[in-house]
């Protein structure tokens, strides 16, 4: 029974997510828009420049806030990985904040630094 409501909902989320194809691609068009003007902007010296550069980049802010459609597809997606990994038996974890410290190499060289110096 787990395994078909577990199919089940893989369906419907893998439906939602074909549905929202356009706003996705949408999406990614407008994220590319933001990160061109960003990145163009900070290496612009002149004011023509910065100021074409940070109007490309509202633009795609803009276009990113009107792709709110995309969101419910990222969220499919997102089910759809779960749902896989259920499947397969997996651990569907989501680090915490205080696992990513942990992880943080900075952090790991001042505690291997302590022990040295102890």
């Amino acid at each position: 029974m787990k395994k078909f409501l577990l199919l089940t909902g893989g369906v419907i989320a893998a439906c939602v997510a074909l549905a929202l194809i356009g706003p996705l691609a949408g999406l990614l068009f407008s994220g590319l828009f933001v990160a061109l003007g960003m990145h163009f902007y900070i290496t612009s010296k002149s004011t023509f420049g910065k100021i074409f550069w940070f109007t490309v980049g509202l633009i795609g802010v803009l276009s990113a806030i009107s792709n709110i459609p995309a969101m419910v597809g990222l969220a499919a997606i997102a089910i759809i990985y779960v749902i896989y990994k259920k499947w397969n038996g997996e651990d569907v974890k989501i680090p915490t904040i205080e696992e990513k410290k942990e992880e943080d190499p900075f952090t790991n060289f001042e505690k291997e630094w302590s022990n040295l110096t102890k």
